[in-house]
Parts: structure tokens; C-alpha cells; sequence
């Protein structure tokens, strides 16, 4: 496998360069568009690792799997009941496909949909931001895990799309906090820092029937594991979904930060990186690198 994972980043490394760094958050906009990492974490425990594997970077939508686990945690099935489990086949902002089917997001991976989340984890958390970071602490067995403060304050400036989505909702009745305060916890999450490494281990109880090695905890039952990957592979890299199913065929997850996640139920997480991201808004390079591993060890669930 370590050898296996040098090979790749070598192969997919002359394609850096043919993507673009996110700049619509100028916080990210000044990350070296050159750095890659790959890791993969095996349910038995061991970690293999190449690349930029252990330097830190913005999660960004990764996050909104972890909040979509906090929600299952403390209210279940109901939260079905304010959005659904259907891919969009829109942009992850759009507010097009929010207006016409009246304030109800098509899944918790979109961004109305991890908004709609982030207003029920409101209620039920005293401190969202700092509940979330200790999630993950536990999740990834990492206690230095941390939000950066000013990727979430650049975020915040210019929330105006996410902001929009928000009334649009609260005016159709489905959303029901706060929404400057909502957003402040949005933004935190997704300002999380972490490395491949990290997310690797974070995401490996997805690949074990839903219990964590790191903590002991049973984070979910088996059946919502299964649910929860089968949302992450149906909508979890937005409009591009069916692609990355289609050439990779993983449960999986993409933040614009350049990071996807991908899990081999039963067997393996793995999180891949580099900051240049396609038109879709996935990292071109991670994409290519997950495509060439799941072909050598023939991971594809399908």
C-alpha cells in the first residue's frame, strides 16, 4: 500500500497546475496550489500515508458529514422531515432549486441542506462551534484539532449567498434559529483544520459499521452507516456526484478546500488533497489520484 500511494502522487502529479484555487473566500485564495497528500487508514489500524499527508488545510464542506452525524445522534429520522436524501444535479449554492421546491433542500450535503442541519444542532448545543471541535477531536484522536479563526471570519464576510438561503427557508417556515448566529456556527465548521491524516481517521467509522476505534464510542447503528454512505455517494460531491461514482465508485466527500474523503466500507478510509479545484468545485488532482487507487485495488462498491 505505501508504495502503491508514492506511485499514484507521482503519476497524478503533472496535473497540478490545470486547476484553480478556491478565491471566492480570500482566506483561501492564498493556499500553494502545489501541495498534495494521500492517506489511508485500514479498520485493523494501520495508516499509510504520502505526500502533504500531515499538513493541515480547511475542510470546508467535509464538515457537513460530521454535522449530519450530530444531527442522527440527538434527533433521528425527524430530521428527514425538513430536507431530503436526493441528489440536486445543482451547484452546492444554488437558490434556484431551493425557491421552486419551497424552502426544503434536496440533501444535508448542499449548502441549504448543512444550513437546515446547523439550525437544528443550534437548539440542542449550548455552544455549537466548540460541541463540533470536540467531535472531531474525539473522532480523529486528536486534541489540537481547531477552527481558524480568521478562514471563518473571511467566510462570514462575505456570507451574503448563504445568508440569502437562509431567509429564503426561514420564509418558507423551515428555518427556525437565528441566522446570523446559525452561520457563525456554519462557518466555524467548516474553518476546521485538519490533514489527510486526520481525515482519514475521522471518517473510519464509516468503514466499520459506525464505531469509532479512537474514542470506543458507537457513533452510529450499522443501518444509518450504511444510509449515510449511501448519501455521501449519491450527493456528497454535488453536481459532479455521478462522475465521481462513475470513475471512482466510493462513498465520498469533497470540501472546496481541496480535500475529498472517501470511504471502502468494511475495509479503509481515505482522504486525499490538493487545493486546485475543477469547475465543479472538487480538487482536480484528489479526484484523479482516488480514480487510479480504487482501479488498482478494485475498491468500487459497484
Amino acid at each position: 500500500m505505501q508504495s502503491l500511494l508514492n506511485e499514484i502522487l507521482d503519476e497524478v502529479r503533472p496535473l497540478i497546475g490545470q486547476g484553480k484555487v478556491a478565491n471566492y473566500i480570500p482566506a483561501l485564495g492564498g493556499v500553494k496550489p502545489n501541495q498534495l497528500g494521500i492517506a489511508v487508514y485500514s479498520n485493523d489500524g494501520e495508516l499509510y500515508h504520502a505526500g502533504d499527508a500531515g499538513t493541515l488545510f480547511s475542510i470546508q464542506s467535509i464538515s457537513k458529514v460530521f454535522s449530519l452525524v450530530q444531527a442522527i445522534g440527538h434527533t433521528g429520522e425527524d430530521i428527514w422531515q425538513r430536507l431530503g436524501h436526493e441528489p440536486s444535479g445543482q451547484p452546492f449554492n444554488s437558490l434556484v432549486q431551493l425557491e421552486f421546491e419551497r424552502g426544503r433542500p434536496r440533501n444535508p450535503f448542499i449548502n441549504a441542506g448543512a444550513l437546515v442541519i446547523c439550525d437544528i444542532n443550534q437548539s440542542r448545543f449550548a455552544a455549537p462551534s466548540l460541541s463540533m471541535r470536540d467531535f472531531v477531536r474525539r473522532l480523529c484522536s486528536n486534541p489540537k484539532i481547531v477552527s481558524d479563526a480568521m478562514v471563518a471570519e473571511s467566510e462570514y464576510q462575505h456570507r451574503s449567498r448563504n445568508a440569502a438561503a437562509a431567509y429564503l427557508m426561514k420564509s418558507f417556515d423551515n428555518f427556525h434559529g437565528d441566522v446570523e448566529a446559525v452561520l457563525r456556527s456554519y462557518f466555524h465548521h467548516c474553518a476546521l483544520s485538519m490533514s489527510c491524516i486526520d481525515l482519514a481517521k475521522a471518517f473510519s467509522f464509516l468503514a466499520h459499521e459506525g464505531f469509532c476505534v479512537h474514542s470506543g464510542e458507537q457513533i452510529l447503528t450499522p443501518r444509518q452507516t450504511t444510509q449515510l454512505n449511501s448519501i455521501m455517494a449519491t450527493s456528497g460531491l454535488y453536481d459532479e456526484a455521478g462522475n465521481f461514482a462513475y470513475r471512482v465508485g466510493l462513498p465520498g466527500k469533497s470540501g472546496v478546500g481541496g480535500g475529498i474523503v472517501a470511504v471502502v466500507p468494511g475495509q479503509f478510509s481515505v482522504c486525499v488533497w490538493s487545493p486546485e479545484l475543477n469547475a465543479a468545485g472538487n480538487s482536480l488532482v484528489g479526484m484523479a489520484a482516488l480514480e487510479k487507487l480504487s482501479a488498482r485495488i478494485n475498491w468500487s462498491v459497484f
